[in-house]
């Protein structure tokens, strides 16, 4: 599946989430989304778990950072 399609997904969720929930569902949506991002990063190994721990600078990969 491609990024745009995944970006796609990701999006419709969160509209759904404004749309049928208010904005507290909204945010909770995108958050959780964000804790499912970096747990993914994590298992795919794109990021080490100690250099996460560390320092957000610390942490390779990632754009504008380290």
């Amino acid at each position: 599946m491609s990024r745009a399609v995944i970006g796609l997904l990701v999006g419709m969720a969160l509209a759904f989430a404004g749309w049928f929930g208010g904005f507290g569902a909204f945010i909770l949506v995108a958050a959780l989304g964000a804790v499912g991002f970096a747990v993914g990063r994590l298992i795919e190994g794109d990021v080490e778990w100690k250099a996460a721990r560390r320092s957000p600078t610390s942490i390779s990969g990632c754009a504008g950072l380290g």
